[in-house]
């Protein structure tokens, strides 16, 4: 009992650390991406879609390195990082910005997330 206790929390604790390197990975990118748009001449159109590219490396890579440790169930835990991580940028979306809609846009969003996280956890748990 005590054992399945201590897999529990190791397996909260790397969806945790996975979710948080989404988000790390997230703003970083977006950084770099800012800076971009402000120093070049790149149509705003590209903004959309290099938001949804950056969106998906980064639970790519939070939801990789996050299962690497954790050893079995890579789908469980992946798409578990990609919805916290989609559902904690839709809750600062929403407190940012008292507009915000659930669109079309979001659902493909929410469906990305929940993806790459899988397929993060996929190659995380078996990566040697």
């Amino acid at each position: 009992m005590e054992n399945l206790q201590i897999n529990e929390n190791k397996t909260i604790k790397n969806i945790m650390k996975g979710t948080g390197i989404a988000l790390i990975t997230t703003v970083l990118l977006l950084l770099i991406f800012s800076i971009i748009l402000t120093y070049t001449n790149i149509d705003e159109k590209v903004i959309n879609p290099v938001i949804m590219i950056v969106t998906a490396i980064s639970i790519l890579l939070g939801s990789s390195l996050g299962n690497i440790k954790i050893k079995k169930n890579g789908l469980i835990n992946g798409g578990t990082i990609g919805a916290i991580y989609i559902v904690t940028i839709y809750l600062i979306s929403s407190i940012l910005n008292w507009k915000f809609l659930l669109n079309i846009q979001s659902i493909f969003m929410i469906i990305i997330a929940i993806m790459f996280g899988i397929l993060g956890g996929i190659l995380g748990v078996n990566r040697k």
